[in-house]
C-alpha cells in the first residue's frame, strides 16, 4: 500500500483497497448512511462488490448515463434531486465511484449541495487515478466550453485501487497511459521513460504520477501559475472534444493530439526540439492514442476562445522544451498558425 498526504485528504494506493474501504470510512464519517454516484457500466460491475464490502451500511446509489454528456446542468441537477429525495443530509457522506466523469460530476455536487457535503473518490479508471480525482477541482460542461462551471473543493480521501483497471478496455487502459504520459513530459523523466519501454503500469508507476500533480498542485493551489502546467495538451485538447461533441474521441486521445499540436508550437518557437516531437509522436501512435494523418491545429482555433485559460491579455500556453521542463508563454490566438 502507498500512502500520499496532501493538506486536506489522504491517498491511499493499494490493491484490493475496496476491501478495506469501511476502515478509511469510520476515521473520518460517523454515520451508516452512504449515498454514492456512479455510472451505468460502473453499477453493473461493482455494485454488488460495494455492497459486500460495507454490509453495516445503509448504501443508496444514483445512476447517471456513461460519457462526457453527463458532466451537464440537466445531468448535475438531476443527482441533487436525487440525493435529496433519498435523504441525504448535509452531514451525510457521498462517494463518487467511476472515472473522471463521475468524478468531477459527484465533486460538483459536493462542492454546492446544502454550501458542501464531505464526498470521498474511489476512482475506477486509469485517467482518473493518476489524474482527475487528484488535486480538487470539480466541474460540469456547458455547450461553449469544458468544465467552465467548477470549482476547487477536496475530498476527504481518495482510495485508489489498481485492481479496478483489470476490466477496462485497451482503449480505455490507454487514455490513462496519456495523462500519464503528460506527468512524466512535465515532471519526471524516470517515469516518462518508463511509458516509453513498458506497456503496463502498477502501484508505483500510478504513485509516480500522482507526485507528479502533488508538488504542483501544492506550489499552485488555485491554478494562477505553476498548476496550469498541468494542462499540457489541454488546451487542443479540450476544444477538440467539444468540437467532435465530447464523442468522436476520448480525453486522453484528444489530449494526445494536443500535446503533438503543444511540441509542434514549441519546435516552431525553437523551443522544442524535434526529436522529442518525434518520439511522443511515435509513442502515441504506437499505444493507439493518435493517428495519421494528424489533426490540424488550424481546425481547432475558434474552439479555444471559451478555453478557461484564454484570459483577458492572452492564451496561457503550455510547452515543452524537453523532458522535465515546462514554459508558459503567452499567445493570442489569432497567433496560432
Amino acid at each position: 500500500m502507498t500512502f500520499i498526504k496532501m493538506p486536506d485528504y489522504s491517498i491511499y494506493i493499494e490493491n484490493n483497497g475496496l476491501n478495506n474501504l469501511f476502515k478509511y470510512i469510520e476515521e473520518i464519517y460517523p454515520y451508516k448512511d452512504v449515498f454514492v454516484v456512479t455510472d451505468q457500466t460502473v453499477f453493473k460491475l461493482y455494485h454488488q462488490r460495494l455492497l459486500d464490502v460495507l454490509p453495516d451500511y445503509r448504501i443508496s446509489f444514483v445512476i447517471v448515463s456513461d460519457g462526457e454528456k453527463s458532466k451537464s446542468i440537466e445531468v448535475y441537477q438531476y443527482v441533487i434531486e436525487q440525493l435529496i429525495e433519498q435523504g441525504m443530509k448535509r452531514t451525510h457522506l457521498l462517494i463518487s465511484l467511476g472515472g473522471g466523469v463521475v468524478g468531477d460530476l459527484a465533486g460538483f455536487v459536493s462542492a454546492t449541495l446544502y454550501r458542501g457535503v464531505s464526498y470521498i473518490q474511489i476512482p475506477t479508471t486509469l485517467l482518473a487515478q493518476v489524474d482527475s480525482s487528484i488535486g480538487g477541482k470539480v466541474a460540469i460542461d456547458l455547450k461553449e466550453g469544458k468544465n467552465l462551471i467548477g470549482a476547487f473543493y477536496n475530498p476527504k480521501l481518495v482510495l485508489i485501487d489498481p485492481v479496478f483497471l483489470r476490466t477496462l478496455s485497451k482503449r480505455e487502459y490507454a487514455n490513462g497511459l496519456a495523462e500519464m504520459i503528460k506527468a512524466g513530459l512535465i515532471g519526471d523523466k524516470k517515469l516518462y521513460h518508463f511509458l516509453l519501454e513498458n506497456e503496463e503500469v502498477g502501484e508505483h508507476e500510478i504513485a509516480m504520477a500522482i507526485h507528479v500533480k502533488r508538488e504542483v498542485v501544492l506550489t499552485d493551489p488555485y491554478d494562477h501559475k505553476e498548476r496550469m502546467y498541468l494542462n499540457f495538451g489541454h488546451t487542443f485538447g479540450h476544444a477538440i472534444e467539444k468540437k467532435h461533441g465530447y464523442e468522436l474521441y476520448k480525453h486522453g486521445e484528444a489530449i494526445s493530439y494536443g500535446m503533438l499540436i503543444a511540441l509542434e508550437i514549441g519546435v516552431h518557437m525553437n523551443e522544442t526540439k524535434p526529436e522529442l516531437y518525434d518520439e511522443v509522436k511515435d509513442q502515441l501512435i504506437k499505444r493507439g492514442l493518435v493517428k495519421e494523418p494528424l489533426l490540424l491545429l488550424e481546425n481547432y482555433k475558434d474552439e479555444i476562445l471559451t478555453d478557461k485559460k484564454n484570459l483577458a491579455d492572452g492564451l496561457r500556453f503550455i510547452i515543452v522544451p524537453k523532458v522535465g521542463e515546462v514554459k508558459i508563454v503567452k499567445v493570442k490566438a489569432s497567433d496560432l498558425t
